[in-house]
């Protein structure tokens, strides 16, 4: 593959139809945009399926691809987030990954903190998907991908201002859950 100088060469020769460009962007941006779907769909193949769509429509569209000061992920993130919205429109329901299918990642020397953290972490992916898929997004946006609220907000068609808002109410909501949990467990 041919070395390229920057992100707005590698753009602009895509736009100008370079399949190798493309191939470049579609190698720096797979991981993440499957990563995405995956978590909004719980399903590995249909996050397959639809990552392909993403691409496809990227490249099918990328001249009309615009800098709007927001790195090119978060137009592949617009695209995705999309493509998951009618996936789960088409379908009228909501899927979640099985606890057992979901990462989890041991800590501590002694199983007993490792059963701790477990079941801590469970308890929080359960919390995170009985939530509206509007506010998974954001979690996930924010949590696994590690974008800015103003990426988030191209993403998710909304302003910066919006996203903080919805972040905010969001823990909120999930304090109070947490809240509403641990008493009634106490």
């Amino acid at each position: 593959m041919a070395e390229f100088q920057n992100d707005d060469e590698i753009l602009a020769l895509a736009a100008q139809g370079d399949r190798e460009a493309f191939g470049w962007l579609y190698e720096r941006y797979i991981d993440r945009i499957f990563n995405y779907v995956y978590y909004r769909t719980g399903n590995v193949s249909d996050a397959e399926d639809l990552t392909a769509r993403v691409f496809q429509r990227a490249m099918n569209h990328i001249v009309n691809y615009a800098d709007r000061g927001v790195p090119f992920s978060a137009w592949l993130y617009r695209i995705a987030h999309n493509l998951v919205a009618n996936w789960h429109r088409d379908r009228s329901r909501r899927q979640e990954i099985p606890l057992s299918d979901a990462p989890l990642v041991a800590r501590g020397d002694h199983p007993e903190s490792n059963l701790v953290h477990t079941q801590q972490q469970e308890s929080l992916l359960k919390l995170i998907r009985s939530l509206p898929a509007e506010r998974q997004t954001l979690l996930i946006l924010k949590f696994v991908e590690h974008l800015s609220n103003a990426e988030i907000g191209e993403i998710m068609g909304r302003s910066e201002g919006a996203v903080k808002s919805l972040y905010h109410r969001t823990l909120l909501a999930m304090r109070d859950q947490i809240g509403d949990v641990e008493e009634y467990s106490d």
